[in-house]
């Protein structure tokens, strides 16, 4: 596998949730340093007895509600 994607979403709190496409990985932090520590952790976790992603995209998902009136 050459890149492992996350879709990360920002909590309420402030804090982010990221889960991997395809995969069963999920973690959180509450900055985004700590995401990003905790995204290495479990995928090196995950892939512990087969070959790593070469590389992690972090892809930060984000709705915004407008009004109208």
């Amino acid at each position: 596998m050459r890149e492992l994607v996350f879709e990360v979403i920002q909590e309420e709190d402030g804090g982010f949730c990221a889960r991997a496409v395809g995969e069963g990985i999920f973690t959180q932090g509450d900055t985004w340093e700590e995401l990003r520590e905790m995204v290495l952790d479990a995928t090196k976790g995950y892939f512990f007895d087969s070959e790593p992603p070469a590389q992690i995209r972090l892809h930060l998902l984000r709705d915004e509600v407008l009004a109208v009136a």
